[in-house]
């Protein structure tokens, strides 16, 4: 993704969704996972609050590679309040950040199906171990609040089409060849709270639904990832199944300010589902939606093997938000306007 005008006008939009705001001016704040498409619209909001209201935010952002970090957030600067540390979430070390922070976010992990299923270890180490090590740093430097960015998957599959509250669990095959990436995030949230209990540890979880946007990365293999990438480059887009299956989609921009929301005014040791009620949709539903914003068509096509085993076998997946919207929050965006703004900001 490159900056434009267009998306820093949806930032400064989007913004006006979290309520007091204000309280995260001269924080200083460590993410995880900064260059993932969740993570990095989070970085891009903090990092537009010290350009043009001089937050005075202190972001580092924790990960492998200095040079994609510098990639992804090209024209900041230590002198914008962006400083790398370096940080594998697959070991035991912790970034080497020597400041006392505010605010640790986890959310290094990875995120697309067909990386669940290539790299099914490091996908959990990053939940459990890279977590772990995150919660440890946190007692030590005294960190104020840690949030765990965990997943709707945790909730496994649904015999009805109502939407998941935050304390309605179903079926997960542990032993299942998909099952590392919800089995992990279950456990990662489980480790958050017995960290409280142990430590007092301020720790809360946030459990993204399907996110869709600007921030997508070029290995993200989701459908519609996939989808938005044939409608940027003027191509049909390829459904593998007919698309019943129920979601909630969110906007990375809503998804980064629900996530901030609850950054500041979560209950600890509590989880929140991040969902926009007014986009609850089909697959089918949202891949007409990018195409109709693309100007293309979409066809069908049957899925190979190997992708038929990466797939969410979640029927229903759709999030009630009451807990999160009783925190002040509310979607700036809606399906069509999110899905129009998001093709218009990737051709810009």
């Amino acid at each position: 993704m490159k900056y434009s005008e267009l998306y820093w006008n949806d930032i400064e939009s989007a913004i006006t969704c979290i309520p007091q705001v204000e309280a995260l001016y001269g924080k200083n704040i460590l993410i995880t996972g900064g260059t993932g498409m969740i993570c990095s619209a989070v970085a891009d909001v903090l990092l537009w609050l010290n350009r043009h209201r001089n937050a005075g935010i202190q972001l580092y952002l924790a990960g492998r590679s200095e040079a994609k970090t510098k990639a992804r957030f090209e024209g900041f600067t230590e002198a914008d309040g962006l400083h790398f540390a370096a940080y594998d979430a697959t070991t035991s070390e912790p970034p080497a950040v020597s400041e006392k922070l505010d605010y640790i976010i986890h959310g290094a992990s990875n995120a697309s199906p067909d990386l669940y299923m290539k790299q099914p270890v490091e996908t959990m180490l990053s939940n459990i171990l890279g977590l772990n090590t995150m919660l440890d740093f946190a007692v030590k430097n005294g960190t104020g609040r840690l949030l765990y960015v965990s997943s709707s998957e945790v909730y496994g599959r649904k015999t009805t089409m109502d939407p998941f509250d935050e304390g309605d669990y179903g079926y997960v095959d542990i032993l299942g060849e998909r099952s590392g990436y919800p089995s992990a995030k279950r456990a990662g949230e489980t480790l958050c709270v017995a960290y409280g209990m142990e430590h007092g540890t301020d720790t809360v979880i946030v459990r993204p639904g399907h996110i869709y946007g600007p921030t997508i990365q070029p290995s993200d293999k989701r459908a519609s990832a996939e989808f938005t990438r044939k409608a940027v480059a003027g191509e049909d887009i390829v459904m593998k199944s007919k698309g019943e299956q129920l979601r909630s989609y969110c906007h990375t921009l809503d998804c980064a300010t629900a996530l901030l929301t609850v950054l500041l005014k979560g209950e600890r040791s509590t989880a929140y589902n991040i969902s926009n009620p007014i986009s609850i949709c089909t697959i089918r539903e949202i891949a007409e939606a990018i195409a109709r914003a693309g100007g293309v068509k979409i066809v069908f096509d049957l899925p190979s093997e190997a992708e038929a085993k990466s797939y969410n076998p979640m029927n229903n997946s759709s999030l009630r938000s009451d807990r999160l919207e009783a925190l002040g929050w509310k979607p700036y965006f809606n399906l069509e306007s999110g899905v129009e703004s998001m093709i218009k900001v990737l051709k810009a």
